[in-house]
C-alpha cells in the first residue's frame, strides 16, 4: 500500500452524481463553452480554475457533459498547455518553495521531510505519466534542475 502523507485514515467525502446529460438550466452550447475555455486559458487560468469559473459565472456545472471531453483535452486539441501535466507542475512549484525555505532555514527538519515526501510524489507521478505516454520516457526529476523546469 502506498504511503499516505497525511494524518487521515482514508478517502472520504461527497461523490459527484452519476448523470449522462447536462441539466436543462445550464449552458449547453458546445462552441460557446469551448470559446470560454480558450479565452480563460489565454488569461492564464489553470484548468481547475477554468472549471470553477465556468461553474460559478457561466452556469456550466460539468464541461465534460457539454463538450464530451475534459478541459485538458480541449486545450490539448487546440495545442495550448504546458510541457508538464498541471498536477505535476504544482508539485514541482511546491518543492521549489520548500527548497527556498530550506535555504534560509537549514534546521527546519519538518520541512526537509516534507520536501522528501513531495519529491517522492513527483517521481511516482512521473512514472505514471511516462507509462501513459504524456511524459518523455527519459525524463527524470533532478533537484538541481528544478528551477529551470518550473515555468
Amino acid at each position: 500500500m502506498a504511503r499516505m502523507h497525511s494524518g487521515g485514515k482514508g478517502k472520504s467525502g461527497s461523490v459527484k452524481p452519476n448523470v449522462s446529460a447536462a441539466p436543462e438550466w445550464s449552458e449547453t452550447d458546445k462552441a460557446t463553452v469551448e470559446e470560454l475555455i480558450l479565452k480563460l486559458s489565454g488569461e492564464g487560468h489553470s484548468t481547475a480554475m477554468i472549471g470553477s469559473i465556468l461553474r460559478d459565472q457561466h452556469a456550466v456545472p460539468d464541461v465534460r457533459l457539454v463538450t464530451g471531453e475534459r478541459i485538458t483535452q480541449t486545450l490539448a486539441r487546440n495545442e495550448i498547455g504546458g510541457k508538464f501535466p498541471e498536477d505535476m507542475m504544482n508539485l514541482m512549484r511546491q518543492a521549489l518553495r520548500m527548497m527556498d525555505h530550506l535555504g534560509s532555514n537549514r534546521k527546519d527538519l519538518h520541512n526537509a521531510r516534507q520536501l522528501e515526501l513531495t519529491e517522492a510524489r513527483i517521481r511516482r507521478l512521473a512514472h505514471y505519466y511516462q507509462s501513459e505516454g504524456r511524459l518523455d520516457s527519459e525524463w527524470a526529476y533532478k533537484r538541481d534542475q528544478l528551477r529551470l523546469m518550473v515555468e
